[in-house]
């Protein structure tokens, strides 16, 4: 009786996020991912399983609603169902919404940079003109561009920093259980 009462259990493919040779994060059917793809579009999604190197997602729209009590009710108004490869996955993370850190201080670092190159040449061309005080403010901004842009929110970019997503085929089949 104890041997006949035994639970089966169906193995379902997963996705492993690794940093070098550490797994930081594995991905399998039922749990949230949020990502962004290659082509730009931003995902926050239910997996709903992973097959053949496709995740199959579904995408909740949900909606704060007033009432007549002039409180607030959140109300799911539909769902999408998505599938994305798995190599489609450029970055982890949300989307850059509000001020991007990372464009302003591209703009400052290209904006110090040309100060700093046009400086040059009124010193080569015209030493009278030359201000040593803008040479000094125009490297400032440029460094100061350089932080910003590195210190941008990206979130994590698979292919940098030496991030890689593995597929581990759990289910069937011959094949080998560990693509890149």
């Amino acid at each position: 009786m104890i041997f006949s009462c035994s639970g089966h259990a169906q193995p379902s493919d997963f996705i492993i996020l690794k940093k070098k040779d550490k797994t930081i994060q594995s991905f399998y059917a039922g749990t949230q991912i949020e990502f962004v793809t290659t082509s730009g579009a931003y995902r926050n999604a239910l997996i709903s399983r992973i097959v053949h190197d496709t995740l199959y997602l579904q995408e909740f729209l949900v909606r704060r609603i007033p009432t007549q009590l002039r409180f607030y009710i959140t109300d799911t108004a539909g769902s999408f169902r998505f599938a994305y490869h798995y190599n489609q996955i450029a970055s982890f993370g949300k989307k850059q919404k509000g001020f991007n850190l990372s464009g302003s201080g591209a703009s400052l670092l290209g904006g110090g940079i040309l100060l700093t190159l046009a400086n040059a040449v009124v010193f080569l061309v015209d030493r009278d003109k030359f201000s040593p005080a803008l040479l000094g403010a125009s490297v400032a901004l440029g460094a100061i561009g350089y932080v910003l842009l590195k210190a941008g929110n990206k979130g994590i970019v698979i292919g940098k920093n030496n991030y890689s997503l593995k597929y581990i085929k759990v289910t069937g089949g011959k094949n080998d259980s560990l693509k890149d």
